[in-house]
């Protein structure tokens, strides 16, 4: 496997947890640390913009989930909630015992998940582009055509084959920015070559493949229905995402206490990428705070 990318001023380790290794980047020093979660089809990299507009203010840290980037890709255990035990286990082996969190697509799907299992282990949370877990099914069937690539990403067969192409990840990547000079051929790359690796491929189809055909059916019939946000929360949205439509964000405000909403137009769902300015200036602003904005 080709060595993670370059970023300046970032360090990059391994982390034994819950008998699997997974890779961490890391940029800046301190008591007050940053985790980032990245999403489909990325990897930590898509922080390599945030991370050193962080640094200095902040410890900041990027893991590769479970299958994704330098981390281990078992064949199984892709259910979101173990993948959030991931997570609580590496900060746990990284001896965090609070963060504040970022996190963008799966990864900020995560992140509400944490925030609901664990607010003790959450000082803030930052999530990116991501749905909320208590949209409700008459909300969301009118949308359910915006994901068609996720019955590709987990079709038998097809969607191994797709990601290993390494074209697909190149194609979807290209259409979630409406500014296409965010992306260069290195990033690219990173991505779409590290996801067309077997082992990487394959965990990518199981993401939504448990998703959809396992998870999904009950968030519908309202499985986090009664459970509540109690962490800091502001949500930064594109609102030119083609995956998730921003009428999805509607009903969070039964669930969450201190949670905001920011559409940003002109924005596809790659806001890390596409905004990185943007997002830098509200993480920064949002973890500097002494009391929520």
């Amino acid at each position: 496997m080709a060595e993670p990318p370059h970023v300046d001023g970032v360090s990059h380790s391994r982390v034994e947890a819950r008998g699997l290794r997974f890779h961490v980047a890391e940029a800046g020093e301190g008591d007050d640390v940053v985790l980032c979660l990245h999403g489909w089809p990325q990897h930590w990299y898509e922080w390599r913009h945030l991370m050193p507009a962080l640094a200095d203010r902040h410890r900041v840290l990027a893991m590769d989930l479970r299958g994704f980037g330098w981390s281990d890709a078992p064949r199984g255990g892709y259910e979101k909630e173990n993948l959030v035990t991931d997570v609580l286990a590496v900060m746990d082996a990284l001896g965090l015992e609070r963060v504040k969190l970022v996190g963008h697509d799966w990864g900020g799907w995560l992140g509400f998940l944490l925030g609901i299992r664990a607010p003790e282990r959450l000082d803030r949370f930052l999530a990116l582009n991501i749905i909320h877990p208590w949209v409700e099914a008459r909300r969301a069937l009118p949308h359910l055509w915006r994901f068609w690539y996720q019955q590709i990403n987990q079709a038998p067969g097809i969607g191994y084959a797709t990601h290993r192409s390494g074209r697909w990840v190149r194609f979807l990547l290209r259409q979630w920015v409406t500014d296409q000079s965010a992306w260069d051929e290195e990033a690219l790359s990173s991505f779409a070559d590290n996801l067309a690796e077997p082992d990487r491929a394959r965990a990518g189809v199981q993401m939504y493949r448990t998703m959809n055909l396992r998870e999904m059916p009950t968030i519908m019939r309202g499985r986090y229905a009664r459970q509540r946000l109690t962490v800091p929360t502001r949500l930064v949205f594109g609102v030119d995402d083609k995956a998730l439509n921003p009428k999805l964000l509607a009903g969070y405000e039964d669930h969450a206490d201190e949670m905001k909403v920011e559409l940003v137009p002109g924005c596809g769902h790659c806001i890390a990428d596409e905004r990185p300015g943007l997002v830098a200036d509200r993480a920064r602003s949002f973890f500097s705070a002494e009391v929520p904005a």
